[in-house]
Order: C-alpha cells, then structure tokens, then sequence
C-alpha cells in the first residue's frame, strides 16, 4: 500500500462497469428477450401467478417500549391467503392513501423457450416500477446492499428497480418475488395509492451481461510449483476502472454479510481508493449496482482535506466476528465498524502521540491485531509538522493494549500472517530496501526476526514492496517491482505476474477462495487460480452478522 500518488480526471470517462460511479449505473443492455409480467400473454409464458395483500403499521412492545412494526413483515409471509389478481389488475390502486404499504408476490418458472429465444443458461433481470417506492424479496430473501439504489432497495421516486435474478437460468426452476409497495412522499402523506406501474422479465444470452475485459497475463515461470498455482493462459479480467487509485480489498463472503443469517453463495469486494477518500463495494453478479460507495470519507473530513494527497482509508480486513475494520489515513487511526454501524477506535495514539498513518492490518484468529505505521498519508510524508511520532512502527494491539513490535522499517506496509499464523510477513515501502522480512510470532506479539523473504532491491522499477497476502499453501504474494511476485515460505520465487497496470494489493476472494481480487492503480482486476487463499471469514461465520459501513 504504498505512497505513489496518482491525480486523475477520468473517473466518469473510463468506468468500465458502472458507467457513471456517482450513480453507480451501469449502460443498458438491450435484452435478447422480454416478458411483460402486467399482461396475460406475458406472465403465461413463465407461467406467472400474481397475489396481493394490503399491509400497515401496527403497535409492539420492543425492549419495554411502544413501536411500530409492519404488518405482515417480510419474513416467512405466508400468502396462501392474499388476494389472486390479474396481471392487468396490477394498475389497480391499493390501501387507502396516506402512507400506506401493499404486499405483491408474483410465482413463475423460469421458461425453456421464449419464442425463437433459447433461454437455458440465460441471464436474468427483474425491473420493477412500483408507485411510489418498492422494497423487494426473492425467495424469500432481501439482503442489505450498503449505499445501493436500485436493487432490492427502494429506487427512488417511481423510479425502476432492477434485480438480477439469475445468471444461469435453469428452466423449471420456480421463483418467488415479493414486493412492499410504498406510497410517497412519505413526508407529505400523498392522497394518492400504491399500485405497479410495470414489471417485466428481461433476458440475455450468456455472457452478454459481463462488462469485465479480458488480457493477457504475462506469467514468468521460475519453479514448477507455480503450475499448481497458475493455470496456462490464465487471464487477467478487468472488474471496474476509473478510479484514482485502488488500495486494501478485501473479500466479504455473503455469509458475513446476509441479514438474519440467511446464508447465500458469494460475497461481494470492498476496496478503498485513498486519493478519493472513500470504500467501494464491488458486486459482480449485479449489472445495475456493480459498484457503490460503502463509505464516503472514509478516512478524513477535515477541514484541511485539500493538503492531503491520500487523506482516505487504505487496509481493510475483517475481524473474527464479521466486523469491518480499516486504516484512516487522515484520521491517523485504526477504526471498526460495529454490526450496529457504530465505529469503534482501535487505535490511535502510542503513548499519547497520534499515530502517522496506519496503512495495512491483519487480525490473528484471537482477534489480536498487526498493522503497520508508515507516515505516507500524511500531506508531505515524513517531513510533515503534524507528525507526532520519530519511528515508523509495526504494531501489535490485543485485550486494548497496543504496542511497537517493530521500528526496523522506513516504511513498514503490506503484511499477512502464515496459514499457522506462527510466522508475520511484513513488507517494506523503500526504493533502497525493497523487502519481505518474515518473523516469529509469539502470543504476546512479540516478534523474532527469521530473515529475508525476498529482496526486490535491484529489480527495476520504482514500485517498492506494497501489498502481501498467503494462500492456504503458504505461498506469499508480494506486490513489488515488475508486478505481483509469487514466493514459496522457503524464500523460493516461484513466478511473477504482469497486468496491465501495476498491481498494488489483492486480495482472495469468491465462493471458493480461487479468486484473486488486484488493485491495480486505477481499476479493479481479477485473475482465477487453482490454489486458494487465506480469508478473513470470521470463527462464528454461521451467525452471519449484518455488515454495515
């Protein structure tokens, strides 16, 4: 995570997959085929069934206090009793004006064929138009997208939402939507009812949905251990591009982050992009939502914002129990974020004096903490008057104790901890020493030196060491000069990976751990391998908290 700084003004111009990152759209795809689930001819093609059922606000004690709660809620509705309707009774207006709410449920089976169309394999996408606002559940599921507009999440005023069904469509296979129709503005309490202006099934042959770019990745076998890594012609895909630069992903698996602890496959990305002082979330399997913000100002709000060239968050992982945790280089602080949206300090201060700029952290599965201290998001580095501490530290924080484990660096910055967590890697920021050292770890944090990893020194480039992550075999990924370095425990370089752009993190992610997310400068990329990597999943993952920003 290192201090190279890029100033760019093509955030607008170059996203490949949201189109426009504000609103987090991305350009339509002209559908292969549709089906208009608010016409008879239509919703008989899926075999359609529409039912319908008024809902309102009732009073419940909650914690010895008078609530309101809707009535019926999402969860586990039972519809057998709601009202059968008509596709074309959809228009119909619902409750009785004021801020009411109307349950729709719509059941169809996914087709074999829509005419000349063969819809097998197919991707598909639900748009919804609801009067006024629209939450909405498949299969009875509505998981939480932080910052989302659009999906599951109210739209806006009257304005469509858009949920990927599927991505493989299986025919037969039948599916249940739920959606709580909304009268609005609320504010105002409009005399108006709810009602479903449109609804409709939009289908697209395989692949025509992805928006990732594909590249050559130029591979340097050195061992022929890397096989077992690196497939042959392997590819590099772009995600996302556009940003100014991307920094600390990490992998939430969907397991985390559902709601209610509903299980689901997959996850979703989140990264940061220092110089534009926010986190994203990366949604592959969402062509409208493929990138939101999950936190602004993620890592300043100062008035003095306009000094710092990277005032934003940069490492973030995830503790044992679920919970984000990121550095704020701004803020000069390690923060995590509570599963009610509090924001807890970690750490700021050693021994009174405010950190430089915590930049990468690693939780041990005791939930003890490493994270490094270089002064790189201060506004002119090392020489900068706001800086408080002489030493650039590694720290070890554990039961809120925190203390220096390491002041050998001049920029202390990537780091992960062996699959045993027995032993720390830590890389170093320093066009004069470009290394991994790796130590033994204690359960106090103490540090016992091992030796070098690898040294880059002499490899051309100005990059120095930036990002590290292990996979399960132990193997360690070093982002150093020349691209993404692939070393053996023993110190053996088995490979190296070139992309397009100069990798500066990663991060394993996917349903299998095979995924390797890159940061890379401006865009997002990802390359598939046949090893896994090691993940932050919490020790209680089946209690799968909710993850808020």
């Amino acid at each position: 995570m290192g201090a190279r700084v890029y100033s760019l003004t093509l955030v607008v111009a170059t996203l490949t997959r949201t189109g426009d990152l504000a609103s987090a759209q991305a350009v339509r795809v002209k559908p292969d085929a549709v089906v208009d689930l608010a016409s008879a001819s239509g919703a008989g093609l899926v075999k359609g069934v529409w039912r319908a059922c008024d809902a309102g606000l009732v009073s419940e004690r909650s914690d010895g206090r008078e609530t309101l709660v809707l009535s019926p809620r999402g969860e586990a509705l039972d519809s057998a009793a709601w009202t059968a309707m008509t596709p074309e009774q959809l228009t119909t207006r619902r409750g009785a004006g004021g801020v009411c709410f109307s349950w729709y449920e719509l059941t169809f089976t996914m087709p074999e064929q829509l005419n000349a169309f063969d819809a097998r394999g197919a991707s598909v996408v639900l748009e919804l138009v609801v009067d006024d606002y629209a939450e909405v559940w498949v299969d009875g599921r509505t998981p939480l997208i932080l910052g989302q507009r659009g999906g599951v999440s109210p739209a806006g005023f009257s304005a469509p939402n858009r949920i990927t069904l599927s991505r493989n469509a299986e025919p037969g296979r039948t599916m249940r939507v739920r959606v709580l129709a909304i009268n609005g503005p609320i504010s105002v309490s409009p005399s108006n009812r709810v009602w479903v202006r449109s609804a409709s099934l939009e289908f697209f042959r395989p692949g025509r949905l992805s928006a990732t770019e594909r590249f050559p990745l130029v591979v340097e076998r050195r061992d022929p251990r890397l096989a077992a890594i690196v497939a042959e012609g392997a590819s590099a895909e772009r995600l996302a591009s556009g940003f100014e630069f991307t920094e600390g992903p990490v992998w939430v698996d969907e397991r985390v982050a559902a709601a209610g602890g509903r299980e689901a496959p997959g996850g979703y990305l989140l990264f940061s992009d220092p110089n534009a002082n926010a986190i994203y979330r990366l949604d592959e399997d969402d062509p409208d939502q493929a990138v939101s913000v999950f936190r602004p100002k993620s890592g300043y709000a100062g008035a003095d914002i306009g000094e710092y060239r990277q005032p934003g968050s940069n490492g973030i992982t995830l503790d044992p129990k679920g919970r984000v945790a990121f550095c704020q280089h701004g803020e000069r602080r390690v923060v995590r974020v509570e599963h009610n949206g509090d924001v807890t300090v970690l750490a700021d201060r050693d021994h009174g004096k405010r950190l430089n700029s915590p930049n990468d952290l690693v939780f041990r599965s005791d939930g003890a903490l490493f994270f490094t201290d270089p002064a790189f998001g201060l506004p002119t580095f090392e020489a900068d008057p706001r800086r408080e501490l002489t030493s650039t530290s590694v720290y070890f924080l554990k039961d809120g104790k925190l203390k220096s484990v390491s002041t050998e660096f001049s920029g202390p910055n990537g780091l992960a901890l062996a699959p045993d967590e027995r032993t720390l890697y830590i890389g170093n920021w320093d066009p004069k020493r470009k290394v991994v050292a790796r130590f033994g770890v204690s359960e106090d944090g103490t540090l016992t030196p091992k030796g070098t990893l690898i040294d880059l020194t002499q490899q051309p480039g100005e990059e120095a060491i930036d990002g590290v992550k292990v996979d399960a075999m132990g193997n360690v990924y070093v982002s150093g000069p020349g691209g993404l370095w692939i070393v053996a425990p023993d110190g053996t370089v088995l490979g190296r990976l070139e992309l397009p752009e100069h990798p500066h993190n990663m991060a394993f992610g996917g349903s299998d751990g095979r995924s390797l997310y890159l940061t890379a400068e401006t865009s997002i990329y990802r390359v598939r391998l046949l090893t896994p990597g090691i993940r932050p999943i919490p020790n209680d993952s089946k209690r799968a908290p909710l993850v808020r920003p």
